[in-house]
């Protein structure tokens, strides 16, 4: 099961640099710090050197032997503009104008990734969500076959055993009220990124019906998008409509659905919006005692992640961590 001397053994054959694009907050220089202590992951923090120094220096941080980049000096700005005007020509934009958003560290730190001098991106300890995803969705865009970027949190407890427990649930933290195609999306890329995690996936699609116990057009949607699923993931075990004691309790399922090889031990849970993912991940976090990392972005043509403005720096290295094993 996931741990993250896993991941990290995945990285330390196949080292990656991952770009921060705050790279005076103390959060990010701490979990830098630690980060250089190994040799598994590279940062490049965006920013003044002088500020960068000075703020690390401040708060104590060795971040000897980090990438610093400057948006102003950049040596290679004339060519990162010249293929921001080719990536945005659609919108008809001018150098000056990609000039000024370049400016900008979300936009220049993302252009680092799409340009190869980084392999990940991890942004948003200062700024929201939206201003991580829009970057990544104008400049790296969605992989082939992908119509929108979704996200999904692996949840991590230990158990008796001394194995962790591990679960991964989408999405519950981009798609607001996700259709049934985007649904089937959402399940096929939690799916893929469970794995990642030591996760073998299960999918269940959540609803407060099972089997047709309840009516309403979000059962239909559930109950059809899980259909689709499993159509489209034939080698994907898939079950839903399913309540979550039936997903998750062998002995409920024996009632509720006798016979389905995913009902009772779901590990991968595919919620029909927004506001019962974020609701769930949050219970099993706060009350389940679960270690909750993500959100992580999922559907990218490369890494990239955001953090929560109340993240702390052991949380900024998880999800680096993460982030570049997702490369």
């Amino acid at each position: 099961m996931f741990g993250f001397g896993q991941l990290i053994n995945i990285l330390k054959k196949s080292p990656k640099k991952i770009v921060f694009t705050e790279g005076t907050d103390p959060r990010v220089l701490e979990a830098a710090s630690r980060l250089l202590a190994g040799t598994f992951l590279h940062p490049i923090l965006v920013g003044k050197a002088d500020e960068i120094a000075a703020a690390a220096e401040d708060c104590a941080f060795n971040i000897r032997g980090a990438e610093i980049v400057d948006p102003t000096s950049y040596d290679k700005m004339d060519e990162m503009i010249e293929l921001f005007c080719e990536l945005r020509k659609s919108k008809g934009v001018t150098p000056e104008q990609a000039k000024k958003t370049l400016a900008q560290a979300n936009y220049f730190g993302t252009m680092l990734v799409k340009m190869g001098v980084a392999d990940a991106l991890l942004g948003g300890a200062t700024y929201s969500t939206a201003d991580t995803v829009r970057p990544a969705l104008q400049l790296i865009k969605t992989k082939p076959g992908n119509n929108i970027v979704s996200s999904c949190f692996i949840l991590v407890r230990p158990s008796a055993t001394g194995e962790n427990e591990v679960l991964a649930m989408g999405d519950c933290a981009i798609n607001i009220h996700p259709s049934e195609d985007e649904l089937v999306e959402i399940a096929g890329e939690t799916a893929e990124c469970a794995k990642i995690f030591g996760i073998d996936p299960k999918v269940a699609f959540l609803s407060y019906s099972t089997f047709g116990s309840g009516a309403g057009e979000d059962v239909d949607k559930m109950r059809n998008a899980c259909q689709k699923a499993k159509a489209k993931y034939p080698g994907l075990p898939i079950e839903g409509e399913l309540q979550f004691d039936a997903a998750v309790s062998p002995r409920v399922a024996r009632t509720k659905c006798p016979g389905s090889e995913v009902a009772g031990h779901a590990n991968t849970f595919i919620f029909p919006d927004i506001n019962a993912g974020n609701i769930g991940y949050k219970i099993a976090q706060r009350m389940g005692n679960f270690e909750a990392y993500g959100p992580i972005l999922l559907g990218l043509n490369a890494p990239i992640n955001d953090l929560s403005r109340g993240c702390n720096a052991s949380e900024v290295y998880s999800m680096a961590i993460i982030t570049a094993a997702l490369a």
